[in-house]
């Protein structure tokens, strides 16, 4: 397997993060994706598990951002309701987006994570910067067709243990 791809932690969702651990490495900023990640595909709307997970992360002085490649009034709407930057039209795996995110929450390399669902977008774009990346299973089956495509070809690349296993 190519190291690009391979993310530094799996987890079942962003709820399993020990944001503790995430401190201890010196993680400020998390960059997160949106669809399937904190919400299923084009979901509106915030869970209240959800809601509070935001602000248990931001009361332990994390700050975080939604990085994703969905349309700019989704992504803008969505983090405007849990109240956290954004970035959209990120074009993932592309540096832009991830160092976008990283200047708007004063974080660098050293002090980032990534957190999303998809090997190609999330984890290959935060390899590509030597980011912290979580690897989180996908909140539902239903995606974009060519998500759907993609994910054929991660489950060949990158076996998802769903673990929470670190490998380095």
């Amino acid at each position: 397997m190519l190291n690009i791809l391979k993310p530094h932690l799996f987890l079942q969702s962003i709820y399993d993060i020990d944001l503790a651990r995430l401190a201890r490495r010196g993680i400020r900023g998390l960059i997160v994706d949106l669809d399937n990640t904190l919400v299923g595909y084009n979901r509106p709307e915030a869970s209240a598990d959800l809601v509070h997970w935001v602000a248990q992360v931001r009361n332990l002085d994390f700050d975080v951002c939604i990085v994703s490649n969905n349309l700019t009034a989704r992504v803008e709407a969505f983090a405007l309701t849990i109240g956290v930057k954004n970035v959209p039209k990120a074009a993932k795996p592309r540096r832009r987006g991830f160092s976008l995110a990283m200047a708007k929450m004063g974080t660098n390399r050293e002090t980032t994570a990534v957190v999303g669902d998809q090997v190609f977008t999330d984890i290959l774009g935060g390899n590509r910067l030597g980011l912290y990346t979580i690897l989180v299973r996908p909140l539902n089956e239903h995606e974009f067709l060519t998500t759907r495509l993609v994910r054929q070809v991660e489950r060949l690349v990158v076996p998802r243990s769903g673990s929470g296993r670190s490998p380095g």
